[in-house]
Order: structure tokens, then sequence, then C-alpha cells
């Protein structure tokens, strides 16, 4: 089964750096779909970025130029580099990985942003 424990969230003044990890166990292959999400407090969880086979990457418009995903080669960690920190970043983040049909997700991690 696979389990997946973020970690390195905090609270940060705007302007700031973050970086979360994913750590993941269990069986996990390369064809494996990371993403980070977020939720607001009042708000849908939404996506906040992606990367799947091949390290292809995609991210909301609203973390575009701000925030980067990336993943070590086993596939067993999974980053969120999170600079320029705004306000309405705040939010649970959550770590998901997508395998073989099946969705996982993390407990999630609580980001912060003073003004």
């Amino acid at each position: 089964q696979v389990q997946l424990v973020e970690s390195g969230g905090g609270t940060v003044q705007a302007g700031g750096s973050l970086r979360l990890s994913c750590t993941t166990s269990g069986r996990i292959s390369g064809a494996v779909a990371m993403a980070w999400y977020r939720q607001a407090p009042g708000r849908e969880r939404e996506l906040a970025a992606s990367i799947v086979g091949g390290g292809i990457t995609s991210y909301a418009d609203s973390v575009k130029g701000r925030f980067s995903i990336s993943r070590d080669k086993t596939y067993k960690s999974t980053y969120l580099q999170m600079n320029s920190l705004k306000p309405g970043d705040t939010a649970v983040y959550y770590c998901n990985a997508e395998q073989w049909g099946h969705s996982h997700w993390g407990q999630g991690t609580q980001v912060t942003v003073s003004s």
C-alpha cells in the first residue's frame, strides 16, 4: 500500500520561501503522477502543481513562476519549492500520487503566509 507523508510546512512572512517534501512508501513505479494540491479555509481543494512521467510539469496560473515541483530519481520523494509567497498561498498542502488507477493522499501540511 502506498503511503505519503508531507513535511516542510510552517509560517513565513510574505515574500519568503518554503520547501515542502512528500515522502512515499510502498510500491512506486516510474509511471506515477505526483501532484501538490492545496485547500484554503472555506474553499475547495485545488491543484497547485503536478509532475508526470518524463518529468513533465504543470502549474496553476496562480503559482506559475513562483512554485517549482520536482522529484528524485527513485520517485520516492517529491518536492514543492515555493518562492515569493503571498498571504493568498495560505492553505493546507496535500501530496497526491496517481498510479494504476488508484489515488493516494497524504495527511497535509499547513502553510501560513503572514502579511
